[in-house]
């Protein structure tokens, strides 16, 4: 493992290989809990549902030094008007990878089908201010984007914490790209997602972003300007935000 800061905002770790920038990443996320509930009686936990994420994911829920039982989890985004057992939805993603393996305090579901969707922001809005976000474990999008906040729709200032929006076609390619559909027509184009002041309220970010498809975007993260044209810039303005890489997707630092 090669630790190096390629940018003097932020704390950027490059690894050999994906695996183990997954098993770190978690190492490192599983003390910040230990951590944490040395002081508090729970930990609020914002995840990420993306392949991505998988092998974090993988050795997180195997750590044993975490105590569940005081963690509540939240996720960050989810389609509109997807069915509810579809594998691609993310409540559904991280249920399988992580929520249904681990004993948590609670688990808090963004509904993808409300009666609603105005309502729904507002109580998933009211959870999030009700238990303040202690980490974000995250990735970035090809585009840029920090859960589904594209260029397009990104606002550093959002009043909104939850919001609907509609997804740009990077965005939607990128889950085509990334395996979870076949064609670019069954990537739903509307979602909820938590905004970017939601997701920089929390006092610890673990961002993690593999492979080649993601160098660009990891360029731009930590290079260009910091606006809503490229969103993951905005996390060199967080005091405590790492940025986990491997050699594919930083081969353009």
């Amino acid at each position: 493992m090669e630790n190096v800061t390629r940018n003097k905002e932020m704390d950027v770790r490059i690894y050999a290989e994906r695996r183990v920038m997954g098993e770190d990443a978690a190492r490192e996320v599983s003390l910040k809990i230990e951590e944490l509930l040395e002081k508090q009686p729970a930990v609020n936990i914002i995840f990420a549902a993306a392949p991505s994420q998988n092998e974090f994911l993988a050795y997180l829920r195997e750590k044993k030094n975490i105590n569940w039982k005081r963690v509540n989890a939240f996720h960050m985004d989810e389609y509109l008007f997807l069915a509810d057992d579809k594998p691609q939805r993310f409540g559904n993603f991280l249920k399988e990878r992580l929520f249904d393996k681990v004993p948590l305090l609670s688990v808090n579901y963004i509904n993808g089908n409300p009666d609603d969707i105005e309502e729904e922001c507002r109580r998933y809005t009211a959870l999030l201010r009700m238990s303040p976000a202690d980490i974000v474990c995250m990735g970035i999008g090809e585009n840029g984007h920090l859960a589904f906040n594209d260029p397009p729709v990104a606002d550093f200032n959002d009043p909104l914490w939850v919001k609907q929006v509609e997804l740009d076609e990077i965005c939607r390619m990128q889950q085509v790209n990334d395996g979870c559909f076949n064609t670019l027509l069954q990537v739903p184009a509307l979602a909820l997602t938590l905004t970017i002041p939601a997701l920089m309220y929390a006092r610890y970010i673990y961002c993690m972003v593999p492979g080649e498809t993601k160098s660009r975007a990891v360029f731009n993260t930590l290079n260009m300007e910091i606006s809503e044209q490229y969103p993951s810039t905005i996390l060199r303005k967080h005091p405590h935000a790492i940025l986990f890489l491997d050699q594919e997707s930083s081969m353009l630092l």
